[in-house]
């Protein structure tokens, strides 16, 4: 782990902690807040932000620690993009589709929560490949 793995590790960590909150607190706040049988208000989960950090901290670190091991000399744009897409394949579109499975909620919300954090992801992937590239074409 250099400088280059720490400075990426801030910048995607600053950049999904805005972009989570511009999807999940923006765009889909209300939507959740018309399904309070299934999620913790504001105050019941306030307690808990902490762990919203913690998670973020711990989800940025594992993002440019997976891109800087497999990182090709290829251009970065791209290569960013399909990063950004795989990370997504492996986690919200699942992770939301088992949601919808088993919580009683609107397959609209499961789509928004999932094209969310999908664009997000690409924006993610794109960011911790310009702040990695290495002298490659692109």
């Amino acid at each position: 782990m250099n400088k280059r793995f720490f400075i990426s590790w801030l910048v995607i960590f600053v950049v999904w902690m805005i972009g989570s909150f511009a999807v999940h607190a923006a765009w889909l706040g209300d939507t959740y807040a018309g399904l309070s049988n299934l999620y913790r208000s504001e105050s019941e989960s306030a307690p808990y932000s902490y762990l919203m950090l913690l998670a973020h901290v711990i989800m940025s670190g594992a993002f440019v620690w997976i891109y800087q091991r497999g990182k090709e000399a290829k251009p970065w744009l791209a290569q960013g993009l399909r990063f950004g897409l795989a990370i997504a394949l492996l986690g919200p579109v699942p992770m939301y589709t088992i949601y919808f499975v088993v919580q009683p909620m609107p397959a609209s919300l499961a789509i928004q929560q999932i094209i969310g954090d999908g664009v997000l992801l690409l924006i993610l992937g794109a960011i911790v490949a310009l702040l990695n590239k290495s002298g490659e074409s692109g």
